[in-house]
């Protein structure tokens, strides 16, 4: 990721950035389909992410897995991320969050939170939103995008915020940690759109098509496997 400059001073040093990506739920809104394995050009939604993380000069990665494990993991495992899999997705995001970030090692400087099913997001945006950390005043922890009241993803945090969730109780995650901290997180100004579309069912694809001209298509072997409920 290299050295970021501070408007007109001088250079910060390198921040050591690890990231959480989550893939771990039961996508009951797209007809209990792992969404993550959309394609867009033929690449899964998941894939894309994984080289926008690593693009955007991510140090360490883990991948938390849950429903559809064993047809998402061959998806990611040539990639060098570490995977964990959830042992109760239906227990929300916040648990999915949890085990991402028990998994990292503790010589990070901060965390990104990214979603699995963000179709457009690419290295540049995940490096601007990590600029914006960087950048953020002294009594900041958290970054989030944010524009005309929408919140977006991926968010980055500091690695004293991890350790904060992480002594919490089981339910304390990037929400409720923000509710409770609410002048410690910047809701970084952003018209960039990308940052707020995500996939969560069959009428975001086709909307995603109208307003962008990008289309997602189902692998192949995925139509085969889930016959009985996919359409090609």
């Amino acid at each position: 990721m290299g050295c970021m400059l501070k408007g007109g001073g001088g250079l910060y040093r390198r921040l050591s950035v690890g990231a959480v990506l989550l893939a771990a739920g039961s996508a009951s809104r797209m007809q209990h389909r792992p969404k993550c394995l959309l394609e867009l050009g033929g690449v899964s939604l998941i894939r894309r992410q994984l080289i926008a993380l690593s693009g955007a000069g991510v140090d360490e990665l883990v991948v938390v897995l849950g429903h559809y494990a064993e047809h998402i993991e061959p998806a990611v495992r040539e990639f060098p991320v570490t995977i964990v899999r959830n042992p109760d997705p239906d227990a929300g995001q916040a648990s999915s969050v949890r085990c991402g970030l028990k998994a990292l090692s503790p010589r990070l400087d901060c965390v990104v939170v990214a979603l699995a099913d963000q179709p457009l997001l690419n290295a540049a945006d995940i490096g601007d939103v990590i600029k914006a950390y960087k950048q953020r005043p002294d009594s900041v922890l958290m970054v989030q995008p944010e524009h005309e009241g929408r919140i977006g993803n991926p968010i980055v945090f500091s690695a004293d915020v991890r350790d904060q969730i992480l002594s919490g109780g089981a339910d304390v995650a990037c929400r409720r940690w923000k509710a409770g901290h609410a002048s410690q997180v910047l809701h970084w100004p952003t018209a960039n759109a990308r940052y707020f579309t995500d996939i969560d069912c069959e009428a975001d694809i086709d909307a995603l098509a109208q307003r962008t001209g990008h289309h997602l298509r189902w692998p192949a072997t995925l139509v085969r496997e889930f016959s009985a409920s996919v359409q090609p």
